[in-house]
């Protein structure tokens, strides 16, 4: 190895980095926008005195038991939600399967880790099944899967459109790290028992984005440019228009509004994110979910920087969980190091070990990409002896 080959694979973050910084990041953003979901920008500074820069209390403080609208969840004090809980239970079930997963795999192994695995849930301050968390558009899959018997491949159809599958495909990422063609087409697989439309799509580019964070020499105009290459209709359009304001940008205070401004024709929920408008969530090929292309605008705008991405999602308020955690996974798989006292903090309070599903998740991306390095071989031998070109080297 040559000393500038050398010099680069020192400063080249490895996949077990990669890895461990995005799962970490996505759970340290969610911890961080819980507290704040749901609402304005204006509002968030009025309740904080100012931008939120850190780990910070519930909303309604020693009230959050009885408060609306989100009693009895205690969002806050560095408890991660939904995002979080259902990103580890989908590394879960890579553990057990060892290989690229499907609608099935869903249906088969996270249906019923959701149902029957009682494990501590940091909102409920209990120790319950994950069921008794999640939100209705993830409790669809239960009742669709594993009551209704439907196929898993078409179960997300008549479910709410939202970010709901999209916001646990960092693992799919990850899994293909560096290949984003592959984290899109296995993602929209897996999400195909969760959602349709753009809810769907989404998913499929989020993972497009993880994966290509991978990549080294990964920017987040690569990040980008990838997701571009690959999404489609609305979805595409307002990532290219949310990330072309966002190039204008340095700083997430000057972006808050015209992020907004952007996305917004292609958000269902419209301006009262509390009071979503009649036509909110439904299948569309015009639409896009607002998560998706704001959370890329952040890292863009933070230059990849997970602290500023992970803040400029959550400032921006709204579904804030979910956007600081897309850009917390992005910008970890990245390199960029996620602040440790956020880490220790979220860790903490939620008592939950954020490295472990990392380290478990390192071990099936290099188990699945030996395999598919095996089944490509094969195919290649076949294919030759068909009359095709010859093996590779």
């Amino acid at each position: 190895m040559t000393r500038e080959s050398t010099e680069d694979a020192a400063v080249t973050p490895s996949l077990a980095e990669r890895i461990t910084g995005s799962l970490v990041g996505a759970a340290v953003g969610d911890a961080l926008g819980g507290p704040v979901e749901g609402y304005s920008p204006e509002q968030i500074v009025e309740r904080h005195g100012g931008r939120v820069h850190g780990v910070v209390g519930p909303w309604n403080g020693d009230a959050w038991r009885t408060a609306r609208p989100v009693a009895p969840y205690h969002k806050g004090d560095g408890h991660v939600t939904d995002d979080t809980l259902m990103t580890h239970a989908l590394v879960r079930v890579y553990a057990r399967v060892r290989d690229h997963l499907d609608a099935y795999a869903v249906a088969g192994h996270l249906v019923p880790d959701l149902m029957t695995n009682p494990r501590w849930i940091p909102e409920l301050e209990a120790e319950t099944i994950p069921l008794h968390r999640i939100f209705l558009a993830e409790k669809w899959l239960v009742a669709r899967l594993h009551y209704g018997h439907v196929d898993p491949r078409e179960a997300g159809v008549g479910n709410i459109v939202n970010c709901g599958a999209a916001m646990y495909m960092a693992p799919v990422g990850l899994v293909n790290a560096a290949h984003p063609a592959a984290a899109y087409a296995e993602a929209l697989d897996v999400a195909g028992a969760h959602q349709s439309s753009y809810g769907r799509e989404a998913a499929g580019v989020f993972a497009a984005a993880v994966a290509a964070a991978c990549a080294p020499g990964a920017t987040p105009e690569s990040v980008v440019a990838a997701c571009l290459s690959l999404a489609k209709d609305g979805t595409r359009e307002a990532i290219e228009r949310v990330c072309a304001e966002a190039a204008r940008h340095t700083d997430f205070e000057s972006a808050l509004g015209p992020l907004r401004e952007a996305v917004a024709p292609y958000d269902t929920v419209g301006p009262d994110y509390r009071s979503p408008s009649l036509g909110a969530r439904r299948p569309s090929r015009l639409h896009a979910i607002e998560e998706l292309p704001v959370a890329l605008g952040m890292v863009l705008v933070a230059r990849g920087d997970v602290r500023n991405a992970v803040l400029g999602a959550v400032n921006y308020g709204r579904d804030c969980d979910s956007i600081a955690t897309m850009a917390g996974a992005v910008t970890g798989a990245l390199g960029s190091p996620v602040p440790e006292e956020w880490a220790k903090t979220v860790a903490e309070a939620s008592r939950l070990d954020l490295w472990e599903p990392a380290a478990t998740l390192t071990e099936v991306a290099r188990e699945v990409f030996a395999r598919d390095v095996e089944r490509r071989r094969a195919h290649e031998r076949a294919f030759a002896q068909l009359g095709g070109a010859g093996c590779s080297d």
